[in-house]
């Protein structure tokens, strides 16, 4: 025999017994990982015990990945539940499940919110509930009276909504107070910055069918500012983009989608342009007229306040024209229409004119409703 040979006959056990230890390390490695997402679905199959008083249904993990430390591991995973009553399909949230091997079993010993991802309003504290006739109130760090208050507000705002917009809509909203700016911001995953001054913001996908409910969120420091009919209107406003989400898509015009909110708010009240466009009024009054409806970048926050109300000032003054000039039914055609068709189409087809005669229109409306002092 040749040595080559010999040297290969030698070695043939030693390779033998590399190749079945590798064959059977995936399988230990398999049936650890199966142990631990056994471990996760086992604890995820109902509602932790702090959360007894909120109406969830459909709650659960699915784990994505498993990352094991020795005695330690971690599973990367998509909590899926409904708000029972309010939302139409589940709402999802990206957690990091933390686990420890205790006895020889893997048990889980925390669940947050996975990095990078907004965390969930009772990652932030107890959660206090509030029902309403036509509302949900989930609050942090809240007395129940302040709550309750923005149930009664929620309430009143619903039915507002509902006239202004006679499409379908679930007709009850779910309204997050946390219990600080900052604490809004974590749950919105944005920098406190763009929410300072604001008393809420709405959450959603535009155009979503079957999406779970959007959540007005308050900005509780926001919100302290505001007075009783300040309040009724920005929940009007807000839950007016609950209502039209489902016709709202990228395609839709926010001078129309914001416009659109602040005319449900206002609609029915005393309270006139002089009143509610100060800002907008200044600029007309100096001879600043808007040369164009407000473009979709006038309304980012961050940038000139003084220009921002200017935007929403002039969206509003934009819709109430519409609204008396062709009529509420035609206000309401047209941001149907927006969310599908181009912006000349739709107005043609609800208006019967282009965005040179609606642009005319609203100037000459500025001018009758804001220049004088």
């Amino acid at each position: 025999m040749s040595p080559v040979r010999r040297l290969l006959v030698r070695a043939l056990p030693l390779l033998l017994s590399v190749l079945l230890a590798g064959c059977g390390a995936p399988a230990a490695h398999d049936t650890a990982e199966r142990d631990v997402r056994d471990a996760v679905a086992a604890w995820s199959r109902t509602p932790p015990a702090q959360l007894a008083g909120i109406p969830l249904e459909g709650w659960g993990y699915e784990v994505s990945a498993v990352r094991r430390d020795g005695a330690q591991a971690t599973a990367r995973a998509e909590l899926h539940y409904r708000l029972t009553g309010y939302d139409a399909a589940p709402a999802g949230s990206a957690r990091e499940v933390r686990l420890g091997r205790d006895g020889g079993r893997w048990r889980v010993t925390g669940d947050r919110a996975a990095p990078g991802a907004p965390p969930q309003l009772w990652d932030q504290g107890p959660v206090e509930v509030v029902r309403g006739a036509h509302s949900l109130v989930l609050g942090v760090g809240q007395d129940a009276g302040t709550l309750s208050a923005i149930a009664a507000d929620a309430d009143r705002a619903v039915p507002a909504a509902s006239a202004a917009w006679p499409g379908p809509w679930a007709g009850r909203v779910v309204v997050l107070v946390p219990g600080s700016l900052d604490r809004m911001a974590e749950l919105l995953g944005r920098p406190a910055a763009e929410y300072r001054g604001m008393g809420a913001v709405t959450t959603g996908r535009v155009g979503a069918a079957a999406a779970p409910a959007d959540r007005v969120v308050v900005n509780p420091e926001g919100w302290a500012e505001l007075s009783t009919a300040g309040r009724g209107v920005i929940l009007t406003h807000e839950v007016t983009h609950v209502a039209t989400r489902a016709a709202t898509t990228a395609r839709t015009p926010l001078w129309l989608s914001e416009g659109f909110a602040d005319w449900a708010a206002y609609r029915g009240g005393a309270t006139t342009p002089q009143q509610a466009a100060p800002a907008l009024g200044r600029a007309v009054r100096r001879g600043e007229l808007p040369g164009a409806l407000p473009a979709d970048e006038a309304f980012a926050f961050g940038g000139d306040p003084e220009a921002l109300a200017r935007a929403y000032e002039g969206a509003w003054l934009a819709c109430r024209m519409i609204a008396a000039k062709w009529g509420d039914a035609a206000l309401v055609r047209l941001y149907e229409l927006a969310g599908r068709k181009s912006p000349a189409a739709a107005l043609e087809e609800t208006l019967g004119t282009g965005p040179a005669g609606l642009t005319a229109a609203w100037q000459a409306s500025l001018r009758e409703e804001l220049a004088a002092p």
